[in-house]
């Protein structure tokens, strides 16, 4: 079915966004990515839901992959991807859609959402949970990956050493495993890979080599802004109110699970304060690729939850 899958240019906001489709359906549902993934991560659910009738649209964030760079990458925050998205529906023509992301995606989506909930049916989450709790630096050690990320040219530097392809080999292990990434102070985040672990058994070979060859197009310049270095720019209200259906669907072996205070926000409810209409979901094996980790299973959860929204 890969072969099947569209690819095209869109131009949106003034540049021009790499777009994957598959399927006709009079439904659309637009897939976003997190770091350091790409429309690729998304294979398996675009397939799952063109089968089920929907039209499946997945694409390279500006600054990612095979879509065009911004003029001035250092000066973006995630607002600008809000624009993006509203801007790639009126490009194609959609007026409204069902909105499916992971990792910062994830931040991107409920601040689309909360803006824009008229054009969305519904929104589908993996991983990170709607609030403004975010990423609380200040709580981890400080070699926290996040907190080595924002600091200007040390990621740089730290992936400098390698091939691409190293990197996002090393990122898809690490990050594959259910200890929060930290570095020592004597160390940079790429040195807690050891050279010894297989990838990830969902993870091929062939897998690794389409994710390096799109990031060796784009670099990491837009990827280490956008989320990173921008995540604590105020960007309007910090009270993002999701009104629209929602769905999380979270893996207990997720890392991220472990940032202090998430579990506990998730499971006592309190969630439900910023997104009324939440649904949870749990997978008890789930990585933070839980998507590409168990694709059966997460497709069956997206499509059971979009089925039953009346559009």
């Amino acid at each position: 079915m890969m072969e099947k899958i569209q690819h095209s240019e869109v131009k949106v906001k003034g540049l021009k966004l790499h777009v994957a489709e598959i399927g006709t359906g009079s439904k659309a549902v637009l897939f976003l990515h997190g770091f350091p993934e790409i429309w690729y991560t998304w294979r398996h659910q675009m397939i799952a839901v063109a089968n089920a009738g929907y039209r499946a649209i997945a694409f390279d964030f500006r600054g990612y992959g095979l879509s065009q760079q911004p003029a001035e990458p250092e000066k973006e925050t995630m607002y600008d991807l809000v624009h993006e998205i509203v801007g790639l529906l009126d490009a194609l023509n959609i007026t409204k859609a069902f909105l499916v992301a992971k990792d910062f995606g994830a931040i991107v989506a409920y601040r689309t959402a909360a803006v824009h909930p008229e054009r969305f049916c519904a929104v589908i989450t993996l991983g990170i949970p709607p609030g403004p709790y975010a990423i609380q630096n200040y709580l981890l050690p400080k070699g926290f990956y996040v907190t080595r990320w924002q600091e200007p040219g040390r990621a740089e530097a730290d992936f400098g050493r390698f091939p691409v392809k190293s990197v996002i080999r090393n990122i898809y292990t690490l990050f594959s495993k259910s200890e929060v990434p930290i570095a020592a102070d004597d160390q940079e985040i790429m040195d807690l890979f050891n050279s010894s672990t297989p990838l990830p058994p969902w993870f091929s070979e062939e897998d690794l080599a389409t994710y390096a060859s799109l990031y060796q197009n784009s670099g990491f310049r837009y990827a280490l802004q956008v989320p990173y270095r921008s995540l604590n720019v105020k960007i309007g209200s910090r009270d993002v109110k999701i009104t629209n259906p929602a769905l999380l669907i979270m893996g207990e072996k997720d890392y991220v699970f472990k940032f202090p205070g998430t579990e506990d926000y998730i499971r006592s409810g309190a969630v439900k304060n910023v997104a009324p209409y939440l649904e949870i979901t749990y997978i008890p094996e789930g990585s933070h690729f839980v998507h590409e980790q168990l694709p059966d299973k997460v497709n069956q959860l997206i499509i059971e939850f979009i089925d039953k929204q009346s559009i």
